[in-house]
């Protein structure tokens, strides 16, 4: 092959390349196998080896190039490389612009050609200069007016042309910005190489990327394999961004496909919001979106407000780490009887939920946190999932913080604790189960009658330390149970939502939630009826207390059905201090006790009393009781010598009998119906 046919040779394999380059990084499209590139890329090679004096910069085969370097020489930008201010919320957002119409007065530019929305990469900000084509120099942001000439590192990057598109009618002089970044799978492989070769793995890709693009040598760079998005012209004049957008496309460089332009706040927000859902399905890494006012004449009019532009702003994401303060650490009984720790935080928001609550697993993990109640930590979602507390900030101490100690007594029955292993334990092994059991109860029909937190469901709030008692329900936020395997935002919202309609409690269900011991519906509806109101409102807890564990056993056994036994156990549930504890923590969550009013429709069958055995046809026992209370009846669990009646259905049971022999008088359903006037 003579010199002039290598040198046609060269030229049109440096143009075919060029052309898959573009097709590839640009138009997201692979015209030949990579196989086949990487033979033609080895041919041009060849040739230029073989005539040394046709190699050009913009060469394909150049873009590792030259001996490392001692140091990176300093430019300075022609115009200020800015950095944009952040927004986190959807007020934040608002804010910002009101701020712009406040500025541009009637004007509003956004009004008509509405705003570019870009996603915004973790990586590094970089500006390419083109001269007739051909990259003459990359730098680094630096300080915003000077950086550090990288040449010689980004020509590695395949998917930055080292010359622009032929017939795309280029400027002489080119300015272009951009953002060099590593994507996840790169990432995975560079920290896989790191750890065999004995390393410590890196912490993120933006750390990584910003790292090889100041790498001395560039093959060190070009090992990296960093990808590139173009945002930014900077020497030419457009109508709007989105015509940039298009002109950087058209000149051969790569740009984020999934920009648009947005009308107005609404779809900015549900922009913003299908990127937080999304985000794990990209190849790299993002935190936010770039919100810009798409006209650009506006946009420079704008100007720079201290060292950010006013008519564009980064919509950040919630960050998956964030600083929060341990306010308590509560102590979690398992089914099993393990204690577990658990940190309750002032409430923060991490990868756009917020989260409360987060397992500390043991004694051992706290001494080794070095975690003492008050502590400011660094909290995370583990996968973005379960939250953990990664780091205490012992620097942020004011000398208050207080260490703590596993308890020597089991929190739920009072039991001896004692150790196995790394585990601490109640040395009752029937407590966890007795306490779920409690759990139940609270949230069943006659109690709190919550319906969305089945045995299951409190089942797993209990297992991951989101809840220890009944009242810790109460103060659950929706990115708690999100965090949670298999439960979706709609289902955690469902969850929110139940519990909060469920705050404000008749006092008689209130009574029967508390679990207790021989205090039934019945039993908890006479107590109810016993508090001196019957003008309805609300009751507050600490008057609830007053009342209820200021009756003496004499007082309680002037009530129907209630014997010394049941005023004996309720008179100790009221000293019990973590009974009261947890009363107050039910205030605290904001539930309400509500007083009905106990006047009846009728006084037909006031002053007697009635016990309901066996299965009726005509109505359920509920719909009976609540008949027998409407007019101005009672209803009691167990028959005594003071019972009136004791209503029979089918398949009656131990009670019936017992009225037989006490003599009191019995109703066949029949009768009970005739007696209520149904009949």
């Amino acid at each position: 092959m003579t010199k002039g046919d290598a040198k046609e040779r060269i030229a049109k394999l440096k143009k075919e390349i060029n052309r898959d380059r573009y097709a590839y990084h640009v138009l997201n499209r692979s015209l030949i196998p990579d196989e086949a590139l990487d033979s033609l890329k080895k041919e041009l090679f060849d040739l230029e080896t073989e005539h040394p004096d046709l190699i050009t910069p913009d060469s394909p085969t150049q873009r590792v190039a030259g001996k490392p370097l001692s140091k990176f020489k300093k430019v300075t930008h022609e115009s200020r490389m800015i950095s944009l201010n952040d927004a986190f919320s959807e007020k934040d957002m608002e804010e910002w612009l009101e701020r712009l119409k406040n500025y541009f007065g009637e004007k509003r530019a956004f009004d008509r050609e509405g705003f570019y929305a870009d996603l915004k990469m973790d990586g590094l900000a970089m500006e390419l200069i083109y001269e007739d084509g051909a990259l003459v120099q990359a730098s680094t942001r630096g300080d915003g007016m000077v950086g550090e000439d990288v040449t010689q590192n980004i020509r590695t990057i395949e998917a930055i042309p080292l010359r622009l598109e032929e017939g795309s009618g280029y400027p002489r002089r080119f300015i272009a910005r951009g953002e060099t970044f590593l994507t996840k799978k790169e990432f995975a492989r560079i920290n896989r190489d790191q750890e065999k070769a004995g390393g410590k793995p890196y912490a993120n890709p933006r750390n990584v990327a910003a790292g090889s693009i100041r790498q001395l040598d560039p093959k060190i760079t070009a090992a990296r394999k960093l990808d590139f998005y173009a945002y930014d012209v900077v020497t030419e004049g457009y109508k709007t961004k989105y015509d940039e957008y298009a002109a950087l496309r058209e000149y051969g460089l790569k740009t984020n496909p999934d920009g648009k332009v947005l009308k107005n706040l609404k779809e900015i927000f549900e922009f913003h919001k299908y990127w937080i859902e999304h985000r794990e399905k990209l190849t790299y890494e993002i935190d936010g979106i770039v919100i810009s006012v798409n006209d650009n004449k506006f946009y420079e009019e704008g100007g720079i407000v201290g060292k950010t532009p006013r008519a564009g702003i980064a919509y950040k994401f919630s960050p998956r780490e964030a600083t929060t303060i341990v306010e308590e650490i509560q102590v979690q009984v398992g089914l099993t009887g393990v204690l577990t720790p658990v940190a309750v935080m002032k409430p923060v928001s991490v990868g756009g939920v917020t989260i409360t609550h987060a397992t500390l697993h043991n004694a051992d993990e706290i001494e080794r946190l070095g975690l003492k109640i008050g502590d400011t930590v660094i909290v995370s979602r583990a996968g973005d999932v379960i939250p953990q507390i990664n780091k205490v900030l012992i620097n942020l101490r004011t000398g208050k913080e207080k260490k703590f100690q596993m308890p020597l007594k089991c929190p739920v029955d009072g039991s001896k604790v004692v150790r196995d292993g790394v585990a601490y334990k109640c040395s009752n092994k029937y407590c966890g189960a007795r306490h779920r059991e409690q759990l139940y109860h609270f949230v069943s029909r006659g109690g709190f009658n919550i319906d969305g937190l089945g045995p299951k469901i409190i089942d797993r709030f209990l297992d991951e330390g989101l809840i220890i008692d009944a009242a810790d329900m109460f103060t659950l936020k929706k990115g708690d149970i999100v965090a949670l395997p298999r439960f979706g935002e709609k289902s955690a919202e469902n969850v929110i939502k139940e519990v909060e309609e469920r705050k404000r409690a008749p006092l008689k269900r209130f009574i029967y939630a508390l679990g207790i011991i021989h205090v039934g519906e019945e039993t908890a509806d006479l107590l109810a009826k016993a508090y001196p109101s019957k003008t309805g409102g609300e009751l507050a807890v600490k008057d609830f207390i007053k009342f209820y564990a200021g009756l003496s056993g004499e007082k309680l056994q002037e009530l129907e059905d209630v014997g010394p036994k049941v005023a004996e156990s309720i008179r100790e549930w009221f000293k019990e201090n973590k009974n009261i504890h947890l009363l107050e923590k039910l205030q605290a969550a904001g539930v309400k006790i509500i007083l009905e009013k106990h006047s009846a429709k009728s006084q037909k069958l006031s002053g007697l009393s009635f016990v309901l055995t066996g299965t009726m046809e005509a109505m359920s026992r509920e719909l009976a009781k609540e008949r027998i209370r409407s007019l101005g009846g009672d209803v009691t669990e167990s028959v005594s010598s003071k019972t009136s009646y004791v209503v029979v259905g089918a398949e009656p049971g131990s009670k019936y009998e017992k009225a037989k022999k006490l003599g009191v008088k019995i109703l066949e359903e029949k009768d009970f119906l005739k007696l209520l006037g149904n009949s």
